[in-house]
């Protein structure tokens, strides 16, 4: 559609399945560089998996499937140790098999006797590869198993500024990951779903037209002069400019500038299973503003997400019946991009499939919110 065109309410099921399936070969937010303590041992549930995270003695990060191939204990629920090799393993709880940090290979039973012929290093439990980038740990989900290779670098993100994150709240929302993402780029929620003094009321709309280009993965809003009614931007002073980021799998920053300071808010999204996603946002600046308004900023943060995550169990009462959705220009079209996104994607990584193109073209969207 045009610039100036009428607008057309479509009324079809979301393409690609919307609430269906999981993105792979890709990375995902898992934790922050200084939550994982050498030798502790933490337990996470990624795209339906068990995902056990810790740090070795050298400080590299590590990432292996949460249950021992013999009787399906956690490792998580053991200890790490040094093998006969001198090499760290984690050693499971329940019989005290290892299994090495740096491949994931099982190199010891310890009830074995001479003899009985088991080659303990032909046993292994999957491994993930992981990167820390920017104070953050991302894991690699790999579609195949036995492909330990990203397809990409991590992501990285410009704003991050000012030493630890200025705010880190999360939050579990009771669903797929899809739906988290499609609530999360909805331009038009925010006067009904949000509605504070401090932000914008339902009475209080303006029409919008921003412009849209595609980015590695994704798209973005390019930069621009916050809306008049958008009032928290004004505890920034001066003239603030903002340019907000999407990008696959489930990754939404926006990065505003005044003069030389700077404010990246990057909200990460983390599919545990098909029914459940971790919401993760985090707030870096070196703008005077957040050290002198941190709690308050700190408890609207988290008033947000609560308010999102309250909608989200209202929108599942009618997801229940498993109802087509309606997608209306241009207020719904992030979301269908991010559907075209996501299936071209999913082709590009079949056997055979053709090269990843994004589908997205720039544009002007127009909406009121």
């Amino acid at each position: 559609m045009s610039d100036g065109e009428p607008t057309e309410i479509k009324a079809a099921p979301p393409p690609t399945g919307v609430g269906r399936g999981f993105i792979h070969d890709m990375w995902y937010f898992a934790a922050l560089s200084d939550e994982l303590k050498p030798g502790a041992l933490k337990r996470h549930e990624i795209m339906g998996e068990p995902v056990l995270l810790g740090r070795d003695r050298a400080g590299a990060v590590y990432a292996l499937r949460d249950i021992c191939p013999h009787r399906a204990a956690p490792l998580s629920a053991g200890r790490v140790v040094a093998d006969d090799a001198g090499q760290q393993a984690i050693e499971c709880p329940y019989h005290g098999w290892l299994f090495r940090t740096a491949d994931g290979a099982c190199s010891k039973i310890p009830s074995l006797v001479p003899g009985q012929g088991i080659e303990s290093e032909r046993i292994r439990v999957r491994r993930w590869a992981v990167a820390e980038s920017q104070g953050m740990v991302f894991i690699y989900m790999a579609a195949n198993p036995r492909d330990e290779t990203p397809s990409m670098p991590p992501p990285t993100f410009e704003g991050v500024v000012g030493g630890k994150p200025k705010l880190v709240e999360r939050m579990d929302f009771d669903s797929h990951i899809d739906h988290a993402v499609v609530g999360l780029m909805d331009p038009a929620h925010g006067p009904y779903v949000h509605q504070q003094w401090w932000w914008r009321s339902a009475k209080q709309q303006l029409d919008k037209a921003k412009r849209f280009e595609p980015r590695p993965y994704g798209f973005a809003m390019v930069r621009h002069a916050p809306s008049k009614n958008s009032r928290a931007y004004a505890i920034l002073g001066g003239a603030p400019e903002t340019e907000i980021t999407f990008r696959l799998p489930g990754l939404r920053w926006e990065h505003i500038t005044v003069g030389a300071r700077q404010v990246l808010a990057l909200t990460c999204l983390t599919p545990i299973s098909e029914t459940k996603t971790r919401i993760t946002q985090l707030i870096w600046s070196d703008h005077p503003a957040f050290v002198v308004l941190a709690p308050f900023i700190k408890a609207g943060a988290k008033r947000f997400l609560q308010q999102d995550g309250d909608m989200v169990n209202l929108q599942n009462e009618g997801l229940r019946y498993d109802p087509p959705l309606m997608w209306i220009d241009d207020a719904d079209r992030q979301a269908k991009w991010y559907q075209a996104l996501k299936k071209a994607w999913i082709a590009s990584r079949a056997p055979g499939g053709p090269a990843f193109a994004n589908p997205v073209e720039a544009t002007v969207l127009k909406w009121r919110s």
